[in-house]
């Protein structure tokens, strides 16, 4: 499996959504790593020591470096949009994915726990030890 990088929401809060932010996860065989708006490091590390699970809900709950992240794959109302550059930066990686849910999800969700499922498959691909 090569890179892939796509934009997902980190869930800095469970409560409140402007604080559910956008960041580029990118993964390779040989490294992981989340970036902000403005490209800052969210997480990096190598994809064989996170652990994690899919929740019911469609939340990846990685644990990077110690530190817990929860990703979704969309924001809130209230969660900013991503930046120019993170959209730019997931553009060579943009495709047409089938996964994409089911009917219920693509309904009420947009698809993103489709998504999420997608991610948890590429994660484990490069051995990641998820739930």
């Amino acid at each position: 499996m090569g890179e892939h990088a796509g934009i997902v929401w980190w869930r800095r809060s469970l409560w409140n959504g402007a604080r559910c932010v956008p960041v580029v996860l990118t993964l390779a065989p040989g490294g992981v790593s989340a970036r902000g708006r403005d490209g800052e490091v969210v997480f990096q590390g190598d994809p064989r020591e996170v652990e994690g699970r899919l929740t019911r809900l469609g939340t990846l709950v990685v644990r990077v470096a110690g530190k817990r992240y929860a990703l979704v794959g969309r924001g809130g109302d209230l969660s900013p949009a991503p930046s120019a550059g993170q959209v730019a930066a997931v553009e060579p990686f943009a495709t047409a994915s089938g996964a994409g849910g089911g009917a219920v999800d693509q309904l009420l969700n947009g698809g993103a726990a489709g998504r999420m499922r997608e991610w948890r498959d590429r994660f484990a691909a490069v051995g990641a030890r998820l739930g």
